[in-house]
């Protein structure tokens, strides 16, 4: 594994340093997210009466908001088919194929009739489309830090993987910001009839932006490395198992890890995006402005600051970071809506800016933090199918959920309950898995073949006490 090692110092990595390729992959990613938070942003705001119309605004909201969740259901899937090649034949290829599949189906999107134009035709396409999303965001996510993850060196892995991270709140700020521009611009009627594709639209320039950008970048030298072996194992005779099932055999406890990990963050992130547009049009009847710009300006500083969680995790671990993030959202959960009552502009948006800080304490170590819990040869499948089997079971029920307790209850108080468990379930997850900060990637995890690097923090999964 020597070779894998000396391609992936601390220093740059080769095909023009560690920088391009962190700029790589975090352009895809903005990319990719802005196309998935964009349906979110639309479900709370337009989708409800131009695809779903019904008698009550709620319910509209809530049948769009069940096909979001949909496209969080594809997910899995395609962490299990791009994990698979992405084993198999690189990171590289099966990012740019998902950003094909994903800025596609946004294009196509912006271009689809409205129910009064074709009927049940529309929402059924709509939703074809948010299934295409959904696949192509479930194999983006693996790839994009795993290629960071093993171009760079132990010592900085955290502030380095953190930047694909940051894509998520990048392409949230470029879907929030172009509704909230449009908003501002148009009139009410204008937005409804057309100004809502124009976001859709724009997706189209992106993926080419995104496209010209990734292409360049080289294959992780950890896979090649490990790519290398397996084809002198193949060739001396040795049948491997294919790396879902390698995965799910000798990595299961991983694979709960993740999830565990990813839950509270996921579920608080679309609490305090995607629900907050809801909660705030429909329950204190705000303007959409109030929100989409409180979620603008949350979501700029949440930016910045998740490398820096990434940094600090670099220094004291990844559990304490995570930790600090998922106990402080639990008790936020409960400030973050009484502060929101107060129907003040300058206090809500105080209240999702210090909700996505502690967001980004869970989601900035996360990358390098599961990354670290698998060996290369199944890393994307195993990194994949945890984080993706925590967006159907967090993130896709989460604005679901959130929107029935409000409905039921007219409350937002059972919402910060959910919130709460959500974050208390992740903090348990953390507490009883290893640290993994400062694992060489390119050697096996303990445990397995062979012992590990001397000197180094062993690798993560869960605790056997």
């Amino acid at each position: 594994m020597t070779d894998a090692k000396t391609a992936a110092p601390d220093g740059p990595a080769r095909s023009g340093g560690i920088a391009r390729i962190v700029g790589a992959s975090l352009i895809g990613t903005t990319v990719e997210w802005y196309d998935f938070f964009l349906y979110g942003s639309a479900a709370a705001l337009v989708f409800n009466t131009l695809f779903f119309p019904t008698s009550d605004p709620l319910v509209g909201t809530l049948i769009a908001f069940v096909t979001y969740a949909i496209g969080f259901a594809a997910r899995p899937l395609g962490g299990v088919v791009f994990g698979h090649f992405g084993d198999k034949i690189g990171r590289k290829k099966l990012l740019v194929v998902s950003l094909l599949m994903m800025g596609g189906a946004t294009f196509a999107m912006g271009l689809l009739p409205t129910y009064d134009s074709i009927g049940i035709a529309a929402p059924i396409l709509l939703t074809v489309l948010r299934l295409i999303q959904g696949f192509a965001l479930g194999g983006e996510w693996g790839g994009a830090v795993l290629i960071v993850s093993e171009h760079g060196g132990d010592k900085h892995r955290g502030f380095w993987a953190s930047w694909p991270q940051a894509g998520a709140p990048g392409g949230n700020l470029l879907a929030t910001g172009v509704l909230a521009l449009l908003a501002a611009v148009q009139s009410e009627a204008a937005f409804q009839s057309w100004g809502w594709r124009i976001p859709f639209l724009l997706s189209g320039v992106l993926v080419v932006i995104g496209l010209w950008i990734r292409v360049s970048v080289s294959e992780s030298p950890v896979f090649l490395a490990a790519q290398a072996k397996a084809e002198a194992d193949a060739a001396r005779g040795v049948k491997a198992q294919p790396p879902v099932v390698e995965v799910f055999r000798r990595s299961w406890r991983e694979v709960l890890a993740a999830i565990g990990t990813r839950f509270g963050e996921n579920v608080s992130y679309y609490i305090l995006t995607s629900f907050l547009l809801v909660y705030v049009t429909t329950h204190l009847e705000l303007p959409k402005s109030t929100a989409l710009n409180a979620v603008l300006i949350g979501s700029a500083v949440h930016f910045v600051t998740i490398p820096l969680w990434g940094a600090l995790s670099d220094r004291l671990g990844r559990r304490p970071v995570t930790l600090i993030g998922s106990v402080g959202m639990a008790v936020w959960a409960f400030a973050f809506f009484t502060l929101v009552d107060t129907e003040s502009f300058t206090v809500i948006t105080l209240s999702v800016t210090v909700g996505l800080l502690l967001h980004g304490a869970m989601y900035g170590p996360q990358a390098a933090f599961i990354s670290e819990m698998f060996d290369t040869k199944v890393r994307y499948s195993g990194a994949s199918m945890g984080s993706q089997l925590a967006s159907i079971v967090a993130g896709a029920l989460a604005p679901i959920i959130a929107i029935e307790l409000l409905k039921d209850y007219g409350s937002s108080t059972p919402v910060a309950v959910y919130l709460c468990a959500a974050a208390v379930i992740t903090t348990v997850t953390v507490a009883v898995v290893k640290e993994t900060r400062g694992r060489d990637l390119s050697r096996a995890a303990p445990g397995r073949t062979p012992a590990p690097h001397p000197g180094r923090t062993p690798a993560g999964g869960v605790d056997p006490a």
